[in-house]
């Protein structure tokens, strides 16, 4: 006979007797970190599936101490970026039996603190994607309380970036291989860590005399729109842009103006949106959003397991080109 409940869902024990080994490994096997072998979590988890098992939340977290939950903070959701970082962190946290609870902070500091502060007690932990505040007071409002990082680097935590230093080299370098040597850039926020390592990486790249610094923005599309005219102005030939939608805020205006994207002036964008071969066919900087995300609920899991030195990871970047750049016509 089976213990299942009334409800006729089925317990660990029955998952046990299915397959003819102990309850305690089991529940190694359903515990994210748990040790037992690979083969053995693949059919417990096979078993479970077919059994129609459920976790008992409450049990579980009054035997582990752990609510199994994960709090993330991003700084909009309507920006597409943030939007797929979510949903990236939501997949590997549903894979390992744990909620995400996400605090949209309206690109603030302040709520963002406010988001920690009040989530806290309902989470193991935080997955802080790209946030605004300065680094002590980020890691006083995260101080005791397990943290990684998501494109941004905070000492003593762990983190998820990507390069990109390495992805403005590639943009620079694909446009003066079309013969452009005076190019701009389009600078986001001053507050974003992302944003100051993309202009500085892009002074790097390009020499002071062909160099043109426009910005900061912190409207990413209308902020676009508003800084076309002066890189019209400029002389610049070539632009590359903080992220995609500064880029197609871009090119919505200069279309406007009547000037030819890429004919006119070649854009490049950042982040490798989807939502930028809708509007245009937008050459751009791809970034690993939900490579990121999940490795961060990854590298959280794991320091509520192990605990150890924080870890780092460093994703890569890669130029797609697609039809917004092209050769300067002399």
């Amino acid at each position: 006979m089976t213990s299942r409940t009334k409800a006729g869902r089925a317990t660990i024990h029955d998952i046990a007797a299915d397959l003819g080994v102990s309850v305690s490994t089991v529940s190694r096997a359903l515990t994210p970190g748990g040790t037992v072998s690979p083969e053995t979590r693949r059919r417990v988890e096979e078993a479970a599936g077919r059994l129609d098992y459920r976790t008992n939340r409450a049990a579980r977290s009054l035997s582990t101490g752990r609510m199994h939950s994960i709090g993330l903070i991003v700084p909009d959701l309507r920006d597409p970026f943030f939007a797929e970082v979510a949903k990236g962190a939501q997949m590997r946290a549903r894979s390992v039996d744990h909620t995400v609870y996400i605090a949209d902070t309206d690109r603030s500091a302040e709520l963002e603190f406010e988001a920690i502060d009040m989530m806290r007690r309902d989470v193991d932990g935080f997955l802080v994607c790209a946030p605004l505040g300065d680094d002590d007071a980020l890691r006083e409002h995260l101080r005791g309380t397990a943290a990684v990082m998501i494109h941004r680097e905070l000492d003593g935590l762990p983190s998820v970036t990507s390069d990109l230093a390495s992805g403005i080299a590639q943009a620079v370098q694909h446009l003066h291989a079309l013969g452009h040597r005076r190019i701009a850039h389009v600078a986001g926020p001053d507050s974003s860590w992302g944003a100051r390592r993309r202009r500085a990486a892009f002074e790097r790249e390009v020499a002071d005399d062909d160099r043109v610094l426009l910005g900061p923005i912190t409207d990413p599309f209308e902020g676009g729109v508003a800084t076309a005219d002066a890189l019209l102005a400029s002389g610049a030939t070539a632009v590359v842009a903080y992220n995609d939608l500064v880029a197609l805020g871009l090119v919505t205006r200069l279309r406007a103006r009547g000037v030819s994207v890429p004919d006119g002036m070649s854009v490049v964008g950042f982040d490798g949106l989807d939502v930028a071969t809708l509007a245009t066919s937008l050459t751009s900087v791809a970034v690993p959003r939900q490579v990121a995300a999940r490795s961060a609920v990854d590298l959280l899991l794991r320091a509520l397991d192990e605990g150890g030195e924080p870890a780092s990871v460093v994703l890569p970047t890669q130029l797609i080109v697609r039809d917004s750049t092209a050769p300067l016509l002399r």
